[in-house]
């Protein structure tokens, strides 16, 4: 693989590692959460029983990667966007627009990421391994939010509260973030902070619940001539 292609195929894999925190979108119960020390078990409580009610999420995505352990800045921030959907159990679609078009596809089992203008697709077992070191367990329907994390909150009494989320096992990230509207409990960001202190941010908009995806959307065949590379599953 050529030093480009790698590039950009590492600039898309930490979006997917922050899934984890795309399920607070799932949140729409009624009333406040507490403020203080218990503001964090409350919204982390709605956020566990309302992913479990919801099928399916799609939306608009917008990806920032921060490349903090290269001596990146703001200004050397990478962008990406494009559309996501998702279905349980363990599928998901990211459509990347922009900058250039790729695609990432899982129907549960086998995860694809397609580069177009490379002509080569990286192929891997979405197993229970890479879930839980990819953080996304929780969206696609395993696990528990306080079982797997130390959550803690800031801003309880502003209109926006942040939840961290620190894994209490060994994992490939450091922690994990969720913005949350405290008006309707949904997430408006999300970010993942790397082993290295690199940070990549989510934010999601026109985001529409149980919509009924065709299963088509998960499933993915590499086209003519393209070079497909079996990755090994994360440990």
């Amino acid at each position: 693989m050529r030093s480009g292609e790698t590039r950009r195929s590492r600039v898309r894999t930490p979006g997917l590692r922050s899934l984890v925190a795309l399920v607070a979108v799932f949140v729409a119960a009624p009333g406040a959460a507490a403020d203080g020390a218990d503001c964090a078990d409350e919204i982390a409580q709605r956020v566990q029983q309302r992913y479990e009610k919801v099928r399916d999420l799609a939306g608009h995505f917008e990806q920032t990667t921060q490349r903090v352990a290269l001596g990146g800045g703001a200004g050397d921030a990478l962008v990406a966007s494009g559309e996501v959907v998702f279905a349980k159990p363990g599928k998901m679609r990211w459509s990347y627009e922009a900058p250039e078009p790729s695609l990432v596809v899982s129907d549960g089992a086998t995860l694809w990421v397609y580069d177009p203008k490379a002509r080569e697709v990286q192929k891997l077992p979405l197993g229970e391994g890479y879930l839980s070191a990819a953080g996304v367990q929780f969206l696609l329907g395993e696990g528990k939010l306080q079982d797997e994390f130390r959550v803690t909150a800031s801003g309880c009494a502003e209109a926006t509260v942040t939840l961290g989320l620190t894994p209490k096992r060994p994992a490939q990230y450091e922690r994990l973030e969720m913005r949350v509207d405290r008006a309707g409990f949904a997430v408006r960001e999300t970010s993942v902070v790397d082993l290295f202190g690199n940070r990549t941010t989510i934010t999601f908009g026109e985001l529409r619940e149980n919509t009924k995806p065709a299963a088509g959307l998960f499933a993915f065949k590499p086209p003519e001539g393209v070079r497909v590379l079996s990755v090994p599953g994360a440990p």
